[in-house]
């Protein structure tokens, strides 16, 4: 007995495919690999423990002996989204990340762009797996 195929193919409305155009499948994978190199750079920081991050996390109040846990749990999401099997379950990992970094630099009065550049890269995140994963534009069509 064969076994069935497990992918599903986005369709449209009147049943037909929803082809992903190579310009599309190109720039998801360019945001998707600098969403990536930024965010693994971000974890290494966590892990080798800079002057910067140290006084991020003090100014921000968080202990140091924090770094090492965040800098795992980051470098987990990161690779969840990395991996094209996982990479829906890891952009959802990284938007709860990225959200409690907005909610951290907005209790510790942050500048702006401190406090907003965790959603732009957020929406890196996903315009990058939303332009490549042709199912995701299924779920979630553009109208």
């Amino acid at each position: 007995m064969p076994i069935a195929n497990t992918q599903s193919i986005a369709t449209n409305e009147t049943g037909g495919t929803l082809p992903t155009a190579k310009w599309q499948l190109r720039t998801g994978r360019v945001l998707t690999a600098l969403s990536v190199l930024f965010l693994l750079l971000d974890a290494a920081g966590k892990f080798m423990k800079p002057i910067q991050v140290v006084q991020a996390f003090e100014r921000l109040g968080l202990p140091v002996t924090l770094c090492p846990t965040v800098g795992v749990l980051l470098t987990l999401c990161t690779l969840l989204y990395a991996i094209p099997r996982t990479a829906v379950l890891g952009a959802v990992l990284l938007t709860g990340y990225l959200g409690g970094a907005v909610a951290i630099h907005m209790r510790a009065g942050s500048t702006t762009f401190e406090t907003v550049f965790p959603v732009i890269l957020g929406v890196l995140t996903w315009a990058g797996i939303y332009l490549r994963e042709c199912r995701l534009r299924r779920v979630f069509p553009m109208r």
